[in-house]
């Protein structure tokens, strides 16, 4: 058992944590995972990694069909929960190079739950249609269906393919030089103009609760937002952080992190902001 576990925990907290968007559900399907296995003659196993794949993505859908709900009643814009991905030893590691940038993890919230699990086996982790077919019990057929459909609802051309999404640090230095400068003109040089702003507090910390557009007001909301975390009084840190294997930002204050941004670049402009300032989904950075 404890083989099994540290083989494939990587590999099933990566399914795990792309279906789910946070890591403690993550944590939880894994979890539950090896104690419904626990008891079982492991021995007769002939494929322990499609069979232990195929129990964790089962035990997501569930839970997405549980947690549907309260995100329809989440307040203000629900984001995933970033990663951080720097260290070797986090307890959260995933496998290197099968994690979905966090613009596209934003872009699954559109799916349905079995698109969702489709798409991740498919695009993040590099599983053949037959196999996918057997791990969520749906004809190959369906499936190649299921993933066309999935493209479709995140705006992905279907004759093109899918592009890493992901800022590099070059970019994530650009545009904190251009908040240090507190230039607005130098802030919307960066943007495009269909650049959106999309915070999430959870109702437990000060955010939009709509997502903002217009280069414009996305470039104020921005200057704004670093005026709050580079307060030299309240002694707040800005880091940067790998998150989702990207570069990202995290703000530190003595009390803990206060918010953690990530950008999408896009057309050689940012394109998307996500500001994540919900406490629950900063405790593991």
């Amino acid at each position: 058992m404890r083989e099994l576990y540290e083989n494939y925990r990587p590999l099933l907290f990566s399914i795990a944590y792309q279906m789910m968007g946070s890591v403690s559900d993550a944590e939880d399907a894994v979890q539950d995972v090896f104690v419904k296995i626990a008891d079982r003659d492991l021995a007769q196993l002939n494929e322990p990694k499609a069979y232990l794949c195929k129990m964790v993505s089962n035990r997501c859908l569930d839970m997405l069909k549980s947690t549907r709900r309260q995100r329809e009643q989440y307040f203000g814009p629900w984001l995933p929960e970033p990663i951080e991905t720097s260290a070797e030893d986090t307890a959260e590691t995933v496998v290197r190079g099968e994690l979905l940038s966090y613009a596209m993890l934003v872009l699954l919230e559109r799916l349905s739950p079995l698109e969702r699990a489709v798409f991740i086996l498919r695009e993040a982790l590099g599983f053949e249609y037959p196999d996918i077919a057997e791990l969520v019990e749906k004809t190959e057929v369906y499936c190649r269906k299921l993933f066309s459909r999935a493209r479709a609802k995140m705006g992905f051309d279907p004759e093109m393919p899918i592009q890493p999404e992901a800022a590099d640090e070059e970019w994530v230095h650009r545009f904190l030089s251009a908040l240090e400068q507190g230039s607005i003109d130098s802030v919307l040089s960066l943007l495009s103009q269909d650049v959106v702003i999309t915070s999430d507090g959870g109702g437990k910390a000060s955010a939009a609760v709509q997502p903002i557009v217009s280069p414009i007001f996305v470039a104020r909301f921005a200057l704004g937002v670093y005026r709050k975390f580079s307060d030299a009084e309240r002694g707040i840190q800005v880091e940067h952080v790998s998150l989702n294997g990207q570069p990202g930002l995290v703000f530190r204050s003595p009390e803990g992190i206060e918010g953690a941004m990530l950008l999408h670049v896009e057309g050689d402009r940012i394109r998307d902001l996500y500001i994540v300032r919900n406490p629950d989904k900063l405790q593991h950075l």
